[in-house]
């Protein structure tokens, strides 16, 4: 990676967008002032924030029983310009990973969860993933993974699951593999030695932490090579990266759905034991022999 790319991330992405108020939290701050009516209006807002976008203003007055009057009014009280604005905000949070309820209006056809529509996006999820890594970027992540010196595998919050996961599969066809941050360490730790023989995965899906920017800067400016993973949100920092695997979490429900960050896992770490040959078949054959030895897996 070139200098003029590393200085990418200090130069913009602390720069951070200030935060938009959320509805709830809107509300939440005038509720102790509004009208029994109003009151109405927002504990329906808030039990159906997944499904707003299929609503009118027409249909909150009837659900609730309120005058279309008096649900404009509360709009402009929670500062809103009207419906309109509302539902986009919504539709934002969503895009943003906040876990909104499934649609569950009662009385409305095929709004209520069901496993085809569960099927359905997770299969678009994959089919955009497939898409992605049609173009070379495996063959390149699993080049960058198999040859690197030395791989830190780094994941926060709800990344953390999928790269102890990914750490998990690599270290079987590897070594030289390790996860961070470990419980009750901070990251630096394993950031201070890096070389230009080591390779970072960094995977940041939506949702992460306000120390993303810096710990993206900071591996960016480090002389490993780096490979991102993470959804669509994480592109801003894909510029800084030598690889760049966009991988969909998207769902039908109110939580993001990483069953394709699993599919990549096993495709990385399958692509890793290829292209390592006889010595990744060496090191699985030494790892089954301890297994053996400890007694630590039951026969199956």
């Amino acid at each position: 990676m070139n200098a003029a790319i590393r200085v990418l991330p200090s130069a913009g992405l602390r720069e951070m967008p200030r935060r938009e108020v959320r509805i709830d939290a809107r509300i939440d701050a005038k509720y102790a002032e509004l009208t029994p009516q109003e009151r109405r209006i927002c504990d329906f807002l808030l039990e159906h924030l997944g499904d707003l976008a299929v609503f009118s203003a027409a249909d909150i007055s009837r659900e609730t029983g309120v005058s279309k009057a008096t649900v404009s009014r509360l709009f402009r009280k929670l500062d809103f310009a009207d419906f309109r604005e509302v539902k986009e905000h919504t539709r934002a949070m969503r895009r943003a990973g906040t876990p909104l309820a499934a649609p569950t209006r009662t009385g409305v056809p095929g709004l209520r969860p069901s496993l085809e529509a569960h099927v359905r996006a997770e299969r678009e999820n994959h089919d955009r993933l497939l898409t992605v890594l049609s173009g070379g970027a495996l063959e390149e992540a699993t080049a960058l993974l198999a040859g690197a010196r030395r791989i830190l595998v780094v994941g926060l919050r709800n990344s953390y699951p999928v790269a102890l996961h990914l750490h998990q599969q690599l270290i079987q066809a590897r070594d030289e593999v390790r996860l961070a941050p470990q419980p009750g360490q901070a990251v630096g730790e394993e950031l201070a030695g890096l070389t230009d023989e080591d390779a970072v995965v960094l995977i940041g899906f939506r949702r992460r932490p306000t120390t993303f920017p810096a710990l993206a800067d900071a591996i960016a400016q480090s002389p490993a090579r780096c490979l991102l993973v993470g959804d669509g949100t994480a592109r801003p920092y894909a510029a800084a990266a030598d690889c760049w695997l966009e991988c969909p979490i998207d769902s039908d429900g109110a939580f993001d759905s990483y069953s394709t960050a699993t599919a990549l896992v096993s495709l990385l770490a399958n692509g890793v034991l290829n292209r390592r040959g006889a010595d990744g078949v060496r090191r699985i054959s030494r790892i089954t022999a301890a297994y053996d030895l400890l007694g630590e897996l039951e026969d199956s």
